[in-house]
C-alpha cells in the first residue's frame, strides 16, 4: 500500500506535468516525514548521490558536447558529408546518419545532437526536395546513436550506478552503435528509392577539398577519448577533460569560437548538469525509499516465479525501459532501475555490461515514442514541424534500434566480445 501510494503521488505530478526531479523528491520526503526520519537523513542521501566520484566525468562530456555545438563543428561535419556524398542519390539521408555518428563521438546525447544537427539537416533536405515527414524522422531517428556510441552520458551514469567499468561499457557499445548506424542508411536506402523526387546530385571538387580542413582537427577529439579511454592511458574522466581541452584549442585555432559562444557553452553546460544531477539526487532518494520497502527482493522472486530463462528477463528488462522512457526522463528512470535490475541480473548470471548497453539501447528507443519522447518535441521544435508528423517519419527508423535491442537479448556474448578482446 505504501509502495502503491508512493507510486500514485510521483504519477500524479507527472500528469501535472512537475518536473521529474521535484516529482520524484516532493513524495520521497512525504514517506520520510511519515516514518519519522529526519530531513537530515534525507539530505544525505541526495547528496552522496550527487557527490558520487564516477559521475564527475559527466558535467565534462556535458560541456565537450556543448563546445563542439557552439564551434560549429556539426556544421562543419554535415558540409563535408554532403561534398563527399553527393553524387549518391538520397545523399542528404545518409549524410544525416553520418554526420550524427560524427557528431556522436563529442555529444554523447541524443537531445543535444537532435537539437544541433536538426537546425542544419532538416532545412537542406526540404530544399532539396525531401518530404517533411522524412527529413525529421531521419534526423531525429539519427540522434538515438549518440547514447550508444561513446563517449556516452547514460553510459556513464549506468556505470558509476552498477560500479562497472566504464571502459568496458564504452567497448560494448561501439558494435551496436555501428550496427545501428548502418541499419538508418539500408531504411534510407529503401525508402528514397520509393521516391521519384529525390535524385543524385553532382559532384564538386572543389567544395570537397575546401571542406576536409574543417573536419580534420575536430575528428582527432574521438581519437583522443576512445582511444585514451579503451588504451588505457586514460580514465573517463581524464578523456573528458582532455577533450574539452583540444575542443576548445580547435575553436580558437579555426576562429570559431568568440567569447560570447565559449560563455554561451558554459552556460548550457551548467544548466544542463544540474538538471542531471538533480534528477540524479531526487531518485536515488526514491531508490532508498523503494530498497527500504524491499521492492528488489519482491521484484527478484516475482521474476523467478516466472521463469528461469535470462533471455525472458532481458526481454523484460527491455520492455520495461522501453514503456518507462516513453514518460520519464532516461537519466531517472536509470538511477531508480539498476539499483532494482541489477540484483536479479546476478540471479540469472547476466553480465552486467550486457545488461547496461541493453538498458540504453531500450531507453533511446523510448525517446523517440510518445507522449514525452524527448527528442520528438526537440526535432518538432527546431523544424516548426507537429509532433506527431516526426513520430509518423519516424517510425521506420525505430526498426534498426529494435533490431539491435533484440540481438543484444538473443546474442548477449557478442555484446560482451570486445571488452573481453581489450581485456577491459
Amino acid at each position: 500500500m505504501t509502495l502503491a501510494l508512493l507510486g500514485l503521488g510521483i504519477a500524479v505530478l507527472l500528469v501535472l506535468r512537475v518536473p521529474v526531479a521535484f516529482a520524484f523528491l516532493g513524495p520521497s520526503l512525504v514517506y520520510m516525514a511519515v516514518i519519522d526520519q529526519s530531513t537530515g537523513t534525507a539530505l544525505r542521501h541526495v547528496t552522496n548521490a550527487a557527490a558520487s566520484f564516477p559521475l564527475l566525468a559527466v558535467p565534462l562530456f556535458v560541456l565537450l558536447g556543448t563546445l563542439a555545438n557552439h564551434t560549429g563543428i556539426a556544421e562543419r561535419f554535415f558540409r563535408f558529408a554532403l561534398a563527399a556524398l553527393s553524387r549518391v542519390r538520397g545523399s542528404l539521408g545518409y549524410v544525416a546518419v553520418g554526420t550524427s555518428v560524427a557528431f556522436s563521438w563529442m555529444s554523447g546525447s541524443a537531445v543535444a545532437d537532435a537539437a544541433a544537427l536538426g537546425k542544419v539537416q532538416i532545412p537542406a533536405m526540404l530544399r532539396a526536395g525531401y518530404s517533411r515527414r522524412f527529413a525529421t524522422g531521419i534526423s531525429s531517428a539519427s540522434s538515438l546513436v549518440a547514447p550508444v556510441m561513446p563517449p556516452s552520458i547514460p553510459a556513464v551514469i549506468y556505470a558509476g550506478l552498477a560500479a562497472v567499468s566504464t571502459g568496458a561499457l564504452f567497448a560494448a557499445s561501439v558494435a551496436p552503435a555501428i550496427i545501428m548506424a548502418l541499419g538508418l542508411c539500408v531504411v534510407v536506402f529503401i525508402l528514397v528509392r520509393r521516391d521519384p523526387n529525390i535524385t543524385a546530385g553532382t559532384f564538386d571538387a572543389g567544395e570537397l577539398r575546401s571542406s576536409v580542413p574543417g573536419v580534420l582537427l575536430p575528428m582527432v577529439a574521438p581519437v583522443i577519448i576512445l582511444g585514451g579511454i579503451l588504451g588505457g592511458f586514460f580514465t573517463p574522466t581524464e578523456a573528458a577533460a582532455v577533450g574539452v581541452a583540444w575542443i576548445a584549442i580547435v575553436g580558437l585555432l579555426q576562429r570559431s569560437l568568440p567569447w560570447r559562444a565559449a560563455l554561451a557553452a558554459l552556460r548550457e553546460a551548467v544548466t544542463t548538469t544540474a538538471s542531471i544531477m538533480l534528477i540524479v539526487a531526487s531518485a536515488s532518494l526514491l531508490g532508498y525509499i523503494l530498497a527500504r520497502e524491499r521492492l528488489p527482493q519482491m521484484l527478484t522472486e516475482l521474476v523467478l516465479s516466472i521463469t528461469d530463462s535470462p533471455m525472458v528477463f532481458l526481454a523484460l528488462a527491455a520492455l520495461m525501459m522501453l514503456v518507462l522512457g516513453t514518460v520519464i526522463d532516461a537519466t531517472a528512470i536509470l538511477v531508480l532501475v539498476v539499483p532494482i535490475l541489477l540484483p536479479i541480473a546476478r540471479e540469472f548470471g547476466v553480465d552486467p555490461i550486457v545488461l547496461g548497453v541493453l538498458l540504453i539501447v531500450s531507453l533511446m528507443i523510448g525517446l523517440l515514442t510518445p507522449p514525452v519522447g524527448t527528442v520528438l518535441f526537440v526535432t518538432a521544435h527546431v523544424s516548426n514541424t507537429k509532433v506527431g508528423e516526426v513520430f509518423r517519419g519516424a517510425l521506420p527508423f525505430l526498426i534498426p534500434s529494435a533490431a539491435i535491442a533484440v540481438s543484444i537479448i538473443l546474442w548477449p556474448d557478442a555484446v560482451a566480445w570486445l571488452p573481453g578482446v581489450l581485456g577491459l
